[in-house]
């Protein structure tokens, strides 16, 4: 970030009298509210920035950390004092006291865009530091960054910065967002993509190496022949023999081996018609395999298409949550895949045992969606007797969409409690109360 930017970034900032409130929304990311403006502050090593976003960007969890904790009680609902660059380098200070407070202190909130040495640090007015977003030990710098110790300027510029005059801050700091979530964005999905991809790949090996049902019931009656042959032929075969030759119905010869050697006669036919009839059952239950693994192939394209079709960073995120801890354990089940969105559980089929399953397993007051008047997969919101949110209902809808369909348009979702869905067969259900949402389909747009 260029100084010369940043002092003019500093000017804007000082027409803003109040921080409504403060917080992080991802790990190197600090959003603060000025009003009806919200400024991100991206303190990443190396690439830090100020922005301002069209779309609010949600926190990606709940941070509470001792930094966060302090930012917190010090920065929210507080009057700002002061907005100014510290010695003249890339180190952004906001003073601010709180509204109210019986004893008027000043905080200071550094925000240091110095490449390597990029920090977020809170300063009482006697410049000691009350917390950091990186903590320096003094074997790592002669600045130390630690809790309760004063903090030392940095070093002087030893240079002149040019100045890059901007036409209007404000639209600056939108652009800066833009080109940041656009960058991220195209990054984010070629990285998902291709990990999507890696699984398609391997499912769609796996159902090119079934075998043939035709070809299974070929082999089922030729080893069922082969035990009809045995028991025509006992007197020929004798005990512990590997190879046989054994004279078929229409006078031909045929030639037998064995994988292992058998005490009796009997035992050899026993062993063809064991193979026939496991054959058989193969051959009978193939397809259902089969159908599964399309179900799979299919909603890993589905997964792909929406991925691509994504317009911002938070949607891919939901797409791709992270392993929750501290929750109880659940037997995993390849057939249903499972997001979480403000905290709500959301799961859907990706073929038709998981929408069974997802039926079967879901309580009274959890939350069904799926197309109206079409096939489509089966989504349900895990409630704990909770009223949703609109947010949530919405973003359920969306998935239940994009894993059903892949032509663009608007589609009619219905919705209602899981007690209202009466199961007929399989997947197939009927239900009498419910309410209907219209979500939007964009074309996916492959990324680069």
């Amino acid at each position: 970030m260029k100084l010369s930017h940043l002092r003019q970034i500093a000017e804007y900032l000082r027409a803003f009298k109040h921080i409504n409130a403060i917080h992080r929304v991802n790990d190197t990311t600090i959003k603060i509210v000025l009003g009806e403006k919200s400024l991100y502050a991206n303190m990443q090593k190396g690439h830090s920035y100020l922005a301002m976003c069209r779309h609010d960007i949600r926190r990606s969890k709940v941070y509470q950390a001792p930094f966060d904790v302090v930012l917190a009680k010090r920065f929210n609902r507080a009057v700002i004092t002061d907005i100014s660059l510290y010695n003249d380098d890339k180190i952004l200070r906001i003073e601010a006291a709180l509204s109210g407070a019986y004893k008027h202190s000043k905080t200071i909130l550094q925000l240091e865009f110095t490449g390597k040495t990029t920090n977020a640090i809170i300063l009482d007015e006697d410049e000691v530091v009350l917390e950091a977003l990186r903590h320096i030990d003094a074997s790592t710098s002669y600045r130390v960054v630690r809790v309760g110790q004063p903090l030392l300027p940095p070093p002087p510029l030893a240079f002149t910065p040019k100045d890059y005059p901007l036409d209007d801050v404000e639209t600056y700091l939108y652009e800066v967002c833009d080109k940041e979530q656009t960058a991220r964005l195209a990054a984010l999905k070629k990285q998902k993509v291709g990990l999507l991809q890696k699984k398609l790949k391997r499912l769609e090996k796996h159902l090119d190496a079934l075998e043939d049902e035709a070809a299974l019931e070929a082999e089922a009656a030729r080893l069922q022949h082969l035990g009809n042959l045995a028991l025509a032929n006992l007197y020929k075969i004798k005990p512990y023999q590997t190879r046989l030759t054994l004279d078929d119905y229409d006078g031909s010869v045929v030639e037998v081996e064995l994988p292992r050697a058998f005490a009796s006669a009997h035992q050899v036919s026993d062993h063809f018609f064991k193979l026939a009839k496991k054959t058989k059952q193969k051959a009978a239950n193939m397809h259902i395999e089969r159908e599964g693994l399309e179900g799979k192939v299919r909603h890993f394209e589905h997964f792909i298409a929406t991925v691509e079709g994504a317009t911002t960073v938070e949607e891919i995120a939901r797409l791709f949550p992270p392993k929750q801890t501290g929750r109880i354990k659940e037997k995993s089940d390849d057939a249903v895949e499972t997001f979480w969105i403000e905290g709500y559980k959301v799961q859907l089929g990706k073929n038709e045992r998981g929408n069974v399953a997802l039926l079967q397993r879901a309580r009274a007051r959890d939350i069904w969606l799926h197309l109206r008047d079409r096939p489509s997969t089966h989504v349900i919101i895990t409630t704990d007797k909770q009223k949703v949110p609109e947010s949530v209902l919405e973003a359920a809808a969306k998935l239940c969409v994009d894993f059903s369909v892949m032509s663009p348009g608007l589609f009619e979702v219905d919705y209602t409690p899981r007690r209202e869905v009466k199961i007929q067969e399989g997947a197939n259900v009927l239900y009498n109360k419910y309410e209907t949402m219209t979500v939007s389909k964009e074309a996916a747009v492959p990324g680069p």
